[in-house]
């Protein structure tokens, strides 16, 4: 049974909380089959790059974000009205996958209050050996660095075109989230966390899934989100998409996809 006061004392008092269990086993299972099956329909997109505009009409992907017990810890972070604006696979494959350098989300999202926080939903085991996330706890107290004062990454090489400058960073007191199938972490969007390149043999696959109250408006025209529990505000005019319909010809076929059908 989940602790909630205890997720949200570690959250405010370190910046991120890892939460074990969250979703079946076997739902996790199809987190990873997910990833190779938008693999081979997308060759010749990484799978650190299956970003939001390739997810959010995806019934899987809403069946994944809708979970529950995903909304209940959600819900003890940012309040009872919850939507989400944002999904990403971060997929490392074996001896190649590249590594994110150190950040602030915030620093990149269009969000007007930066009121938001980010799950990482484990599909693999993730650990030290096929580059987990590592945070730095503590660092959600300091203020949100601008794009113009980050360093500019090789997009090649790295999964995000900008980072902090380590010489700015003391990461010896950084610490690796090491997460199973169906753990999850969550984390502060002023938490400074990065990964190394994956150089094991092992896929690690994780989805991040970016929630904020329906008070949170994201300020960039036409951007998708998804509402998903409480209520709306009429006066906060983002936009929401449909509960997608699952099409056997355009989705991947899940064990809940009959939901989907209405």
């Amino acid at each position: 049974m989940m602790n909630f006061e205890q997720i949200k004392k570690e959250y405010h008092l370190n910046g991120y909380s890892i939460i074990r269990n969250v979703i079946p086993l076997e739902l996790a299972l199809e987190v990873e089959k997910h990833v190779q099956w938008l693999k081979n329909k997308n060759p010749n997109i990484r799978p650190e790059a299956f970003h939001h505009d390739m997810l959010i009409h995806d019934p899987f992907i809403h069946h994944l974000l809708e979970q529950k017990n995903i909304l209940d810890i959600v819900e003890v972070i940012i309040g009872p009205d919850i939507a989400l604006f944002g999904a990403h696979y971060i997929a490392k494959k074996p001896l190649d996958g590249m590594p994110v350098g150190w950040h602030q989300d915030g620093s990149y999202w269009p969000l007007k209050p930066m009121k938001v926080t980010s799950v990482w939903l484990a599909g693999t085991p993730s650990n030290k050996n096929n580059a987990c996330m590592r945070v730095i706890p503590g660092t959600q107290n300091k203020r949100l660095l601008k794009p113009s004062e980050m360093k500019k990454m090789n997009i090649n090489k790295y999964v995000l075109d900008l980072a902090i400058n380590l010489d700015e960073l003391d990461t010896t007191k950084a610490i690796d989230i090491e997460l199973n199938p169906g753990d999850i972490s969550i984390h502060n969007p002023f938490i400074i966390h990065g990964s190394n390149a994956n150089t094991s043999s092992d896929w690690r696959i994780g989805l991040t899934l970016r929630y904020i109250p329906s008070t949170t408006y994201v300020k960039r025209k036409n951007w998708e989100c998804a509402f998903l529990r409480g209520k709306k505000k009429n006066k906060i005019k983002n936009k929401y998409v449909q509960r997608p319909k699952f099409n056997h010809k355009e989705h991947m076929k899940f064990n809940e996809y009959k939901k989907f059908l209405d």
